[in-house]
């Protein structure tokens, strides 16, 4: 069925695709603010101001606001990324309107009650300090801030001194200059019928004020080595290199190339690094997206006498991906990815999200069937070509664990 698409005048984004067999439908609210928005003083700030957002809006206070949600059967959550706070929820085709109303609400009306201000800082500190205790989490969240350009790898989670100093007037100037309907996208997927949700946001949402705003500038990527202390019999390892964004037309030949070294027990980093080595409990690499960079980020935890070996052997792998790959490790990978794209519409929350994410990075949104063809014109010359041209180097390298670790010298001298 095809995508809608309709931009209202105050420059909110409605994408909508139709799941017809389906029963339910879902939403996905791309909100244009996340941790690039917040400045290095207060940090957490954009991660705050949802936390507080939920605590009561359209004259309903935290309580309240949960009730109404449940009462219409949504199954909800929330979310503060780089750029946008996700906003989502999932119900029963006919009770589309009525959740929408609320969200609004959330959008349009949040009380942030300052009475609540200190309760919504314990809940961002506890978030905070569950980093400190997850070593794998901690590391890759280095791993960013070191590799992305500043606000680009700022952690939504913030930084104590700016979380405990963040103030309820700060939070509500976030609020008004970052819950604005121009840069804000709507997805919806499933049971609906496009004709009365387009009257529906329209009436709810076409007369929210929009706002200006400067956009954060970007960067370039780093290439950097540091080392985390941790007193610890285990080392995670964190590396990222430079990648295409969603939006290159190369995307999915840096999907692929990826896929064949970290998607699956027969990809290359499984196969060379944990199952003939041994050398640590888990290994993964996946691209990574922002609007206009792209990366790929490898992770490794093991322990600390074999961290070495397995940094050196992910560094490796990484390098050797450059020299192309092979149609038998291409075919496991196609089969793979096809079984996710089936998988994909089965699931109108996951759907939701996605083409709110499609519209953000391409302004628009393709269809599954297109990335099914996208998929089947892959072929081991095709990502043979975009690899010769895009060989993994400038490695950026973090590492968390009693020792630090050495980049071999022939990586090394590739890296700078």
């Amino acid at each position: 069925m095809p995508v809608h698409c309709h931009t209202f005048q105050n420059g909110l984004t409605l994408v909508a695709e139709p799941m017809m067999w389906l029963e339910s439908v879902a939403f996905t609210f791309l909100v244009p603010v996340g941790a690039v928005y917040d400045t290095a003083e207060r940090s957490g700030l954009s991660n705050l101001t949802c936390e507080m957002a939920l605590r009561g809006c359209g004259g309903r206070d935290s309580r309240e606001f949960i009730q109404a949600l449940e009462e219409l059967g949504v199954e909800g959550g929330e979310s503060v990324g780089v750029s946008h706070t996700n906003l989502r929820g999932a119900t029963l085709a006919k009770n589309l309107g009525p959740a929408l109303a609320i969200y609004a609400d959330l959008l349009r009306d949040a009380t942030l009650p300052e009475l609540e201000l200190e309760q919504g800082r314990h809940v961002a500190v506890q978030e905070l300090r569950s980093v400190e205790d997850d070593p794998a989490h901690k590391v890759m969240m280095e791993l960013r801030r070191s590799h992305y350009p500043q606000p680009w790898g700022q952690p939504h989670q913030g930084d104590m001194p700016g979380l405990t100093t963040i103030t309820i007037d700060e939070i509500r100037a976030q609020y008004r200059s970052g819950y604005r309907p121009n840069g804000t996208i709507l997805g919806v997927a499933g049971r609906f019928d496009w004709d009365p949700l387009r009257q529906t946001v329209d009436r709810l949402l076409g007369d929210w004020e929009a706002t200006d705003r400067c956009e954060p500038k970007t960067g370039r990527l780093h290439s950097v080595q540091k080392h985390l202390h941790h007193q610890s019999n285990q080392t995670q390892i964190g590396i990222a290199f430079p990648s295409v964004p969603y939006s290159h037309p190369d995307y999915f030949q840096a999907w692929g190339a990826v896929g064949v070294l970290s998607d699956g027990s027969s990809s290359r980093l499984f196969r060379e690094v944990r199952e003939k080595r041994g050398l640590c409990y888990a290994v993964s690499a996946s691209t990574r997206s922002l609007k206009r960079l792209g990366s790929v980020f490898g992770y490794a935890g093991t322990t600390s006498n074999r961290a070495q070996e397995t940094l050196n052997v992910m560094l490796e792998e990484m390098q050797k991906l450059g020299d192309g790959i092979e149609i038998v490790e291409l075919n496991r990978l196609k089969a793979r990815m096809k079984s996710s794209l089936i998988m994909a519409q089965e699931s109108s929350l996951a759907r939701s999200g996605a083409i709110a994410r499609d519209w953000y990075y391409l302004e628009r949104v393709r269809t599954l069937d297109e990335i099914g063809r996208l998929v089947d014109e892959l072929t081991p010359d095709s990502i043979n070509a975009y690899l010769t041209d895009n060989r993994p180097s400038r490695f950026t390298v973090v590492t968390l664990g009693p020792h630090p670790l050495e980049i071999p010298r022939e990586i090394s001298s590739a890296t700078t």
